[in-house]
């Protein structure tokens, strides 16, 4: 390569490894092989191994929370709605492999942990500008994350039709 690599291109290509081949992919020499660089370019940009992975999962974090959520609220249609759309509409392999990363490590195990609860605190305040009750607004909030979660893990696809009858079904439970 003749340009210089950043860090960001290092997270994006550690993102793809981990969508590719799991978390055991992410380290310098097979990263490094596949930019056509030298590992030398990995160090120069991260500690070690340990920071790179930290520097994927606030990536992660990014993508699969902030991200969704600075749309939810940018977008004109209702946040719920919007919020059900985005990610019951989203391609979820890196959320698989995020988690299944976490049943192996502390590191992101506690980063799915801290996303989880982003979510969950996101969800539950929009069912509550809904005008549901706090109390109610928290279990439906979790209900809706756990069927958000069973969908995510799941590798059945739905056709999109299909989905829509889904997410407009989930959408009423949610809101009476």
């Amino acid at each position: 390569m003749t340009e210089q690599l950043s860090a960001d291109d290092w997270i994006s290509q550690g993102i793809r490894a981990l969508i590719k081949g799991g978390f055991t992919a992410l380290k310098a020499d097979p990263l490094a092989k596949a930019m056509g660089v030298s590992r030398g370019s990995f160090y120069w940009h991260f500690a070690d191994l340990g920071a790179f992975h930290a520097a994927v999962l606030k990536r992660w974090r990014e993508i699969a929370a902030e991200e969704i959520i600075a749309g939810v609220e940018a977008d004109s249609d209702e946040p719920l709605t919007s919020l059900l759309r985005r990610t019951f509409g989203a391609r979820l392999e890196l959320e698989r492999a995020v988690r299944n990363w976490a049943a192996f490590d502390p590191a992101a195990q506690a980063a799915v942990r801290a996303i989880d609860r982003r979510r969950l605190d996101y969800i539950e305040t929009l069912l509550e500008r809904r005008g549901l009750a706090a109390a109610t607004a928290q279990a439906r909030a979790q209900i809706l994350y756990w069927t958000f979660l069973g969908y995510a893990l799941s590798s059945t696809p739905v056709p999109a039709a299909r989905l829509q009858g889904l997410l407009d079904e989930i959408l009423r439970m949610v809101s009476d």
